[in-house]
């Protein structure tokens, strides 16, 4: 074995059993506050409006678990209404910059006329060009999560750089209800999900995991599958499937040239770990980047000697390792 090919190995296998993910710390050790807003739609079904709640409230004890209160807009009796102007209203105070991860959760129903697509809520329903006119001003870090049906159009709507957005079907046309969202709010700080045993569970693992279990739901239910979640967070608007990947890696491309999903979705968790916690927000944002400058030589590996290419990734896994 070439004698840089061994160093970068043993590199390898130290950043993968010593480093971890999750939330960030400032100067000072404290924990960066991230914003989490859960909307839950109109149910149209009394049965269907507790599963919606149960999703909620799931989200809301799993961020308490990180030390954020979530807030939650549909579950209010007053004004029921309404709910389009308080979402409106909930993002325009969001601060535009910073560290922070914005997570959107969007909880319900969704229809698709062939045109635009809506997220249905109490009074006047949203579409997801309004969405992304009310997202645009924020340039932090943002996750979307649509679990709803006919959410796939979002996904180009809401591209972005720097933003992580999982819908819960691939077509405006699955307009079956979706059972995506509530294997996904079980999944995003279960153990069972951490792929890679760091200590937690990334938005990417609870992606799959909950992907997983809506293919095993109608396999067992001897049904069609009406449901297929994508996941998009490298601002093309295409979205890839769970299938698509083997453990957290993506093996498939849409295209030459195109860098797969998965990465930055990696790099989320609503519930760090220990360790991640110290770190402070400017050496996790060095870290990530040094991630994803990993992920982009792994993808010209084919284009470069064998020198060249363990060379460059011992300088990138040095630097990782400092952090």
């Amino acid at each position: 074995m070439h004698a840089s090919t061994l160093r970068c190995l043993t590199l390898l296998i130290a950043f993968a059993i010593g480093i971890d993910r999750g939330d960030a710390a400032d100067a000072d050790g404290r924990a960066v506050q991230h914003s989490v807003w859960l909307v839950m739609g109109a149910s149209g079904d009394p049965d269907l409006a507790d599963g919606f709640l149960r999703q909620a409230r799931t989200w809301q004890e799993t961020a308490a678990r990180a030390g954020i209160t979530a807030g939650l807009i549909g579950d209010s009796p007053e004004n029921p209404t309404n709910d389009w102007s308080r979402l409106r209203d909930a993002l325009a105070g969001e601060p535009p910059n910073g560290n922070e991860e914005l997570w959107l959760v969007l909880i319900g129903h969704g229809t698709f006329d062939g045109r635009e697509a809506k997220f249905n809520l109490r009074g006047p329903d949203v579409s997801a060009t309004e969405l992304a006119n009310w997202l645009n001003p924020i340039h932090r870090p943002v996750i979307v999560v649509d679990t709803t049906s006919a959410s796939a159009p979002f996904l180009n709507k809401l591209k972005a750089t720097n933003r992580v957005v999982v819908t819960a079907t691939r077509s405006g046309n699955e307009q079956n209800y979706s059972r995506f969202g509530s294997f996904l709010a079980e999944s995003i700080a279960d153990p069972a999900a951490d792929l890679d045993q760091d200590g937690q569970t990334s938005l990417l693992e609870a992606f799959l995991s909950a992907s997983h279990r809506s293919a095993e739901f109608y396999q067992s239910a001897g049904r069609l599958a009406t449901e297929h979640a994508l996941l998009d967070d490298n601002g093309d608007g295409q979205g890839t499937p769970a299938d698509w990947f083997r453990g957290i890696l993506a093996v498939k491309k849409p295209k030459k040239d195109v860098r797969v999903d998965g990465l930055r979705a990696h790099q989320v968790n609503l519930v760090p770990s220990a360790a991640e916690r110290q770190l402070t927000p400017e050496r996790r944002r060095q870290r990530d980047e040094l991630e994803r400058q990993v992920a982009r030589l792994r993808d010209e590996k084919t284009r470069l000697s064998e020198a060249e290419y363990y060379a460059r990734l011992e300088k990138l896994l040095l630097e990782l390792a400092r952090i």
